[in-house]
């Protein structure tokens, strides 16, 4: 792991870095700005970032390129951030201690700064606000789903957080908006093995193996043709309650993957998945506290929800 970084977070991000290798079969090189452009060329403008002072040591003094090869030497630099659309919505703060964060967020919002979407995502845009720039997640929420997550607001807080969905203490309640299936008999619970294949969007239904997926799917409120329908996991594996839906002939409403893959455009934010995230439970690991969130979403979500 890297020692502490010389620069501070930016636009709630940690600056990035590179070390040089102690050992290397390469001929030795002469200069800093020789290993730069041979490791780094490919990712940033070397020569302008050096002539603009962008790399620096851990002393926070500028890379310069005429400095001798250093082994073993850690730079920082700031990347140059991609243009991103905003993302429609508020984050909706429910409750803030000295230990965790819990909010509602809204679809199409990313969890945590992955691939395309970087500023465009809870912690990002928590950490600045905030002010926490240790500001973690504790937990999975899909892009596309809306609802409840819950943040450390330190690194000295998360194991213990974590700890708790890792061992399945935490209770969640999920609501989907979905097709009325004339003759399904609820509640039911739909037990199976699911797994993900690299490359592929959609997760599978692994026939005649042992079940690692258990939900509970029952029946809330009825609208004309469409249900309002409570989801309680007992396991989190990836797409569960999308996939189980599936399997019961009621696909939940606007979901990209499920029944088919569409080709959706990545800022087209007019069809939210009507899956909310909207209630969790759990003892506070910390003080023993029983504690209780409800999202302030509702169904069915519109496209600024």
């Amino acid at each position: 792991m890297p020692p502490r970084s010389p620069l501070p977070q930016r636009h709630g991000l940690d600056a990035a870095w590179v070390v040089t290798p102690e050992r290397s079969e390469h001929q030795p090189w002469a200069t800093m700005a020789h290993w730069l452009n041979e490791r780094m060329s490919d990712v940033v403008d070397v020569t302008g970032f050096l002539g603009a002072e962008r790399f620096v040591y851990g002393t926070g003094a500028p890379v310069r390129g005429r400095d001798p090869y250093r082994p073993h030497t850690f730079i920082w630099f700031y990347r140059d951030l991609a243009g991103e659309t905003v993302v429609p919505g508020d984050i909706h703060l429910i409750y803030r201690d000295e230990r965790i964060v819990v909010i509602d967020k809204p679809a199409f919002l990313s969890t945590i700064p992955r691939g395309r979407h970087v500023v465009q995502s809870v912690v990002v845009r928590l950490r600045d606000q905030l002010e926490l720039p240790e500001l973690s997640p504790l937990h999975r929420l899909d892009r596309v789903t809306s609802g409840l997550v819950i943040l450390a607001t330190e690194r000295r807080w998360r194991g213990a957080y974590q700890s708790m969905f890792q061992r399945r203490e935490v209770g969640k309640t999920y609501r989907a908006l979905a097709p009325l299936l004339p003759g399904l008999e609820l509640p039911v619970t739909v037990r199976n093995h699911l797994t993900t294949r690299r490359g592929q969007w959609q997760a599978e239904v692994v026939p005649d193996a042992p079940f690692n997926a258990e939900s509970l799917i029952e029946l809330e409120t009825v609208s004309g043709a469409m249900g309002v329908y409570k989801l309680t996991p007992q396991t989190g594996r990836t797409h569960q309650l999308r996939m189980h839906m599936l399997g019961l002939g009621i696909a939940i409403s606007g979901d990209p993957l499920y029944p088919i893959v569409q080709d959706i455009a990545v800022n087209d934010f007019s069809r939210p998945l009507q899956l909310l995230a909207s209630q969790v439970r759990f003892t506070d690991p910390i003080d023993g506290e029983a504690r209780q969130f409800d999202c302030v979403r509702t169904l069915p979500l519109g496209s600024e929800a």
